[in-house]
């Protein structure tokens, strides 16, 4: 049974409530965070909560929680569900709390609605290019919000590109901008690979700061065997990219091998990922 955490208290999930005008459930007002855990090995726990607490200072939320103890609180929601099994994710919601009215404007004096859970994920993938998981992307033009790099619980623009994609049979949808550059995935970052060299789009508004996505760069620059820009990069270049990656907390560094029906490169999941993916394996605990 999943034990859950509610504004100080542990319950078991089914038993969690939160009032109807919570303004996370009425205007999607709140900040989240998706954090993998692995034998009860936190990959980037710190930058996570990091990220969070930037969150909620952007929107301006007020939590008194200071990093050490939201991470006491995440470490010890993961104890008591060891019973789930050895990998987990914890998903943690903080919305700005429950009004006695519905009204766009902040409302004040009001405590924020802390939520968490576990959940069973998968085994990490094998280091191994012949046997890893492959993916499948359409390409879409992005129509979200222009905040994205704010991690927040309002989803709807993501889950409606992310329906394109499994609608159409496919895993993911890669998302551009009017511009015809690449954003990242409805629910992943992107890096390629042209000619032995990994790119990845800038960071800035346009997409979020993943945990993956900065674990990945920090490690390939600190192991220095591999050459990785941060640049723009065109809806052609990933179209004509030898390989094409998605990455996130929970899908970690994964291959695609084809993009809107035509393979990437030679449709098979190339040597720099595996290279790549060893480098990150080796360093995701120590962030």
């Amino acid at each position: 049974m999943s034990i859950s955490y509610l504004n100080g208290d542990y319950m078991p999930l089914e038993e969690a409530r939160i009032s109807p005008l919570d303004r996370g459930f009425l205007f999607g007002d709140g900040i989240y965070e998706v954090i993998p855990y692995y034998g009860g090995k936190s990959v980037g726990l710190m930058p996570h909560i990091e990220r969070m607490i930037n969150g909620l200072a952007a929107i301006e939320i007020k939590s008194t929680k200071t990093a050490d103890e939201w991470k006491t609180l995440l470490d010890d929601l993961v104890a008591r569900n060891s019973d789930l099994g050895d990998n987990l994710g914890v998903y943690v919601h903080v919305s700005r709390g429950t009004d006695v009215k519905r009204y766009h404007a902040y409302p004040e004096n009001v405590e924020p609605t802390i939520f968490a859970f576990c959940f069973k994920i998968k085994d990490p993938e094998p280091v191994d290019r012949t046997q890893v998981s492959q993916y499948s992307l359409i390409s879409t033009e992005d129509l979200r919000w222009q905040r994205c790099h704010i991690k927040s619980t309002a989803l709807l623009g993501n889950v409606i590109h992310f329906q394109e994609g499994y609608s159409s049979g496919n895993d993911e949808a890669l998302l551009y901008n009017a511009k015809g550059d690449l954003t990242e995935g409805s629910s992943c970052n992107v890096f390629i690979v042209k000619d032995g060299v990994i790119a990845t789009p800038i960071q800035d508004n346009q997409i979020l700061p993943g945990i993956t996505r900065r674990i990945i760069i920090d490690s390939i620059k600190a192991d220095g065997s591999l050459k990785l820009e941060e640049r723009n990069i065109t809806l052609e270049e990933a179209r004509n990219a030898d390989e094409i990656w998605i990455t996130s907390s929970s899908k970690e560094i994964a291959p695609v091998t084809k993009l809107d029906g035509q393979p990437v490169g030679d449709g098979k999941v190339g040597e720099i990922w595996e290279q790549a993916f060893r480098i990150y394996t080796a360093s995701k605990f120590d962030f």
